[in-house]
């Protein structure tokens, strides 16, 4: 579908109507594309481990973080409770010696490597499978796709899709880049990888790798690589469980519409449903997969089971 650049809003109601998964599960449904990802996927998943090599993809939650305030999203604050120091000085109250530490963290849900949940985005007052927006989140949070209904389901095949090696130059695309589905069919191509059903796919564009040589810059909100609103097709045909970037928004940015702001987010989740991480750290297992050349691995992602959430965070667990 050829979407026309100078009308966002008619583009996303055909983008939304054709690639629409409402219903397809059932009214009361509420994992959207996690539904593609069933137990014989999961073993299929499993038996893709061979050397037993596991690597982290989250990037670190800290105050270093690329957050900048936007939308009240600020980098995570670690405040200890208890420390060292006031164990020695005896200001715990412990009998026999015994001391300990204690910590907090507070940080918006979304401010380091996590996932969107299917409440994060709503289409013309609609969530998820077509339910009024008021209905499914209030003050009290998401009272129907909470995240926590997802916390058992993320895990099966992971495949990386590097496209930041195959068409980039050195590993990276330009800020602005926008990845099509032909893009993400010649990466899985080049790398002799095929992309199936219930599949949870990580796409590499070498973002990460520039921010961390020249800083964070406008990494969060910023000019950057990533899904073309295009592919909103190929994301709805292929059948995935779901996908994460390693860009902050996961879609191209700027958007490529005149006075739009995220349209394939209000296309892929209220709409297909489907599962989206960002802010992903993928160049330990890139790197890896390069090596090797097996692109294909075990993943586990859990979100967090928060109660309501609209968001996780998560420390994403690759193994080859």
């Amino acid at each position: 579908m050829t979407p026309d650049h100078t009308d966002p809003e008619g583009s996303i109601a055909r983008a939304a109507k054709a690639y629409s998964n409402w219903g397809r599960w059932g009214e009361d449904e509420v994992l959207g594309t996690l539904n593609f990802l069933d137990q014989a996927k999961r073993r299929e998943g499993a038996d893709l481990i061979r050397r037993g090599v596991s690597f982290s993809l989250s990037q670190r939650f800290d105050m270093d973080g690329p957050q900048k305030g936007w939308r009240r999203r600020t980098n995570p604050v670690h405040t200890m409770l208890d420390t060292g120091t006031d164990a020695v000085l005896g200001n715990q109250g412990f009998p026999h010696g015994l001391g300990g530490a204690d910590d907090v963290i507070a940080m918006p849900l979304q401010c380091s490597t996590q996932w969107d949940g299917l409440g994060h985005i709503f289409d013309h007052g609609k969530a998820w499978n077509g339910r009024p927006a008021e209905k499914v989140v209030t003050s009290d949070g998401d009272l129907v796709t909470g995240i926590e209904h997802m916390a058992p389901h993320v895990a099966g095949r992971g495949v990386l899709l590097d496209v930041g090696r195959v068409i980039g130059e050195n590993g990276e695309l330009p800020d602005g880049f926008a990845i099509t589905g032909d893009h993400l069919t010649a990466a899985a191509g080049a790398q002799d990888v095929a992309v199936r059903r219930g599949d949870i796919v990580l796409v590499r564009t070498g973002q990460l790798t520039r921010v961390r040589r020249e800083g964070w810059g406008d990494y969060a909100g910023g000019p950057a690589p990533g899904l073309s609103f295009t592919s909103a097709g190929w994301l709805h045909g292929s059948e995935i469980a779901a996908i994460a970037t390693d860009t902050w928004g996961f879609e191209v940015r700027p958007n490529e519409f005149e006075h739009a702001f995220q349209p394939l987010h209000q296309v892929a989740i209220p709409n297909i449903g489907l599962l989206i991480g960002e802010m992903w750290d993928l160049e330990a297992l890139a790197e890896d997969c390069a090596d090797d050349g097996v692109y294909e691995f075990w993943l586990t992602a859990a979100p967090l089971p928060i109660t309501g959430a609209v968001g996780s965070p998560v420390n994403p667990i690759a193994v080859k």
